[in-house]
């Protein structure tokens, strides 16, 4: 695996050749095992072309990442925004926090979710343009296209409702009211039902599509659903907890009973699925472990456990589930992994901190699709640095990124191994060890699962990288800002 061209791009042509050979060879039985999601079990399987593209929402640099699959090359990325300090201006007209992700059933509408600026910005996929953006309520989330193209649902998560726009004109046409705080809303493979999970309170609610009415409520082990994703057979929805580290699964139909729920690790980000000639898997990005998790969906064991990378997030299948893609929020990196045999292939720099992440086949059905493209330039500029201590054992150590914006960075902590529910101070300590008086940047308590997602911004890595003199050091201290007991963890 490298960042440049070469082994890459070999890597990439071998899979593209095996998965041809493959639906070559299942050929006169793939209709037992097509269609991926967020598609129908019953639709053909899309090899990975040239004409395909995987997108990342990179919340720091205000980006969306755009990515050949056939050879894993970027091919730039859609500005929507700017960093710091240009979006503080009363006059800043672009996006900030570029985060969620969602298509249209015919491939050629994007619709990207800002949450700082409450947008969800319409994008062609074969220009690259941006065609409209809307404005919703404060700080939506996710935004997806109903199977049939007519609405795009967007859960407007500081709030407490569905906006529900016009697929045509994306205009808000109505509203559907649920449990506030809607994390995410994923659609049934034929239409019937949405599934909309909730980070702000334990419960998911199921939405009939043709009257929008709540027609089943599945209570979540905890408050914190950040993604759900529908079985493209259309018998089960699998939700993730962040907060507690788990994932659950819920049948897809009336009652809507719980199936199981699996103890997946600290920082349980996102889950999605690839459909191939050996059955259908659920892929789990682990952001506290650094892993992607894959389980079988019919007996929920877990089969593979596959390291990619700091802090993985988002994920997508590709078109033939020959691949699934993966957003490494710590690391800005987009990893690709070969679903027969689990294992990472490639893995591209892209922009700052990429959240969701979708892969589009034939998005672009002629031309080389790199029209309006911007290149990556400082989008992708980071540092990165580890703080461990002596209670890590059962999870990676803490990440941190520092995403360049200029004179000052965005940092980034995916804090783990902790004791849940407690008050700790990310600092700048004097000496190496931890000893001396801290500087606090930010206060935070552990989730359940002793994690954290944990930013601050400021001039950070001019001061640990010993620029300004003399360094100081990350660390982590029990306590609040002012009040804090010895560190736990240090920056090695």
């Amino acid at each position: 695996m490298t960042r440049n061209g070469s082994t890459t791009g070999l890597l990439a042509t071998t899979c593209l050749a095996t998965a041809v050979l493959v639906t070559t060879c299942f050929a006169g039985t793939s209709a037992a095992w097509a269609g991926q999601a967020p598609g129908a079990a019953a639709a053909r399987d899309i090899p990975v072309s040239r004409h395909d593209r995987v997108y990342a929402a990179e919340q720091f640099s205000n980006t969306v990442s755009v990515t050949d699959p056939s050879d894993n090359t970027l091919l730039g990325v859609i500005r929507l925004g700017d960093p710091q300090p240009g979006n503080l201006s009363p006059l800043y007209r672009g996006q900030v926090l570029v985060h969620g992700m969602g298509f249209s059933p015919d491939h050629k509408t994007l619709a990207v979710v800002s949450i700082g600026t409450n947008a969800v910005s319409f994008i062609d996929t074969a220009t690259n343009a941006v065609k409209h953006v809307t404005y919703v309520g404060r700080a939506p989330h996710e935004a997806f296209f109903t199977p049939d193209g007519k609405e795009v649902w967007v859960t407007v998560r500081g709030e407490d409702y569905i906006a529900v726009l016009d697929g045509t004109t994306f205009a808000e046409k109505t509203r559907i009211k649920v449990p506030g705080g809607p994390g995410m809303q994923i659609f049934s493979p034929d239409g019937t039902y949405g599934y909309v999970c909730s980070s702000f309170n334990p419960e998911t609610v199921v939405i009939s599509v043709a009257d929008r009415r709540i027609v089943g409520r599945v209570k979540q082990e905890s408050p914190f659903c950040p993604n759900i994703a529908a079985t493209p057979d259309g018998k089960q929805v699998w939700l993730t907890l962040k907060d507690v580290g788990k994932t659950m699964v819920f049948d897809a139909r009336p009652p809507f009973s719980v199936l199981k729920t699996l103890d997946t690790g600290p920082i349980t980000n996102h889950v999605n699925f690839a459909r191939t000639a050996a059955g259908m898997f659920a892929y789990v990005t682990v952001g506290g472990l650094n892993e992607v998790r894959v389980f079988r969906t019919d007996d929920f064991s877990q089969v593979a456990t596959i390291p990619v990378g700091r802090l993985p997030h988002g994920l997508w299948p590709s078109g033939d589930g020959s691949r699934i893609y993966v957003g490494l929020e710590n690391a800005d990196g987009l990893t690709a992994i070969d679903t027969a045999s689990n294992t990472v292939v490639a893995t591209v720099p892209i922009g700052q901190a990429p959240q969701a992440v979708v892969y589009v086949p034939n998005a672009v059905p002629s031309g080389d699709g790199k029209q309006g493209l911007q290149p990556l330039a400082t989008s992708g500029a980071a540092a990165q640095f580890t703080l461990s201590g002596p209670h890590q054992a059962d999870a990676a150590p803490t990440s941190v990124s520092l995403f360049d914006q200029g004179l000052t960075q965005v940092l980034q902590a995916s804090v783990t191994g902790l004791e849940p529910r407690k008050p700790y101070v990310l600092a700048l300590a004097p000496n190496p060890d931890g000893s001396g008086a801290l500087q606090p940047l930010s206060g935070f308590t552990t989730n359940p699962a002793g994690a954290a997602i944990v930013n601050a911004v400021g001039p950070i890595r001019q001061v640990v990288q010993g620029v300004e003199s003399p360094p100081r050091y990350l660390v982590i201290a029990p306590g609040v800002p002012g009040q804090t007991g010895a560190p736990v963890q240090v920056q090695m």
